[in-house]
């Protein structure tokens, strides 16, 4: 695999690349990301919706997730929260602010445009009716949680949740084969979900699918039945307490590792030489003496 200041160096041109793409092949590949990411969340809604224990279900979902994020790098997607890395083509000086914010624009469009039409076909398509409506309850219960973040909280945990994704591409990217690609990514994501923290693409699936699911009788009735309050659970809530906090989270968080991995192994530090005073071996002799 690549050291760390090999990875700076070769990912200055591959963000370089990235925000000069075309903007229709940033769109399509960001709604790639964004469908592989939310299939990543439908899954572990499912696998976690009947399960009592919190720490099973946290293990099983991070257990799961991670394959979302996989994909997106084996199938060469466009996601908004690994493109804050393109920070370290800007310290290169390979791309300016305005191209890192055109690429993230076009790619964060495309993302929700793919987890929110993921979301839109699983409440209406079915998949949610397993087990009586009881994957149905369990997303809005989901989103619901998510849409009751205080703005900070939302801030900071999209921060933490950042700093790991971008470990996680940057490590799979270090990798020179399939499978250590894979487990490059598998790990860090793994982390994040299992520690609860705030993943900006994600939840634009897990809470438009929550959205989504309260407006079918059935599955309103359901949550009544389990006693679940889901009158926070809005688009409002979600655009303005969840997704905006995040996203700011998010890119603070991503940001400022790729631009610590730039000032620990950027090319020019990298080169920078290191001085060391040679003693003459006869003055050392002299010395002892």
């Amino acid at each position: 695999m690549q050291t760390p200041s090999e990875f700076v160096t070769s990912y200055a041109l591959i963000g370089q690349k990235k925000s000069t793409n075309a903007a229709t092949k940033l769109l399509v590949l960001g709604v790639l990301a964004g469908f592989l990411i939310g299939m990543g969340a439908m899954v572990t809604n499912t696998a976690g919706h009947a399960l009592t224990n919190p720490s099973v279900a946290k293990i099983v979902s991070g257990l799961l997730f991670p394959f979302g994020l996989i994909m997106v790098i084996l199938t060469g997607a466009e996601l908004f929260t690994g493109n804050c890395l393109i920070t370290i083509s800007v310290m290169e000086k390979k791309v300016n602010w305005l191209g890192m914010l055109r690429n993230w624009f076009y790619v964060y469009l495309g993302n929700f445009i793919g987890s929110v039409l993921l979301a839109m076909a699983a409440a209406y398509s079915g998949p949610m009716n397993l087990n009586g409506g009881g994957v149905a309850v369990y997303t809005m219960k989901v989103a619901a949680g998510k849409c009751a973040l205080t703005f900070g909280n939302a801030v900071v945990l999209g921060i933490l949740c950042n700093v790991l994704v971008c470990i996680a591409v940057a490590m799979s990217l270090m990798s020179k084969n399939t499978v250590g690609r894979a487990i490059g990514a598998y790990l860090p994501i793994a982390f994040f979900v299992i520690a609860g923290f705030e993943h900006s693409v994600a939840n634009m699936y897990y809470i438009s699918a929550g959205l989504f699911a309260k407006n079918i009788p059935a599955y309103v009735e359901a949550a009544a039945a389990a006693g679940l309050d889901i009158t926070g659970l809005t688009w409002w809530n979600f655009l303005v307490h969840n997704l905006l906090p995040v996203t700011i989270g998010n890119i603070i968080g991503g940001c400022s590792f790729a631009a610590l991995l730039w000032f620990a192994h950027g090319p020019e530090q990298a080169a920078t030489p290191v001085t060391v005073r040679m003693v003459p071996h006869e003055t050392v002799k002299k010395t002892a003496s």
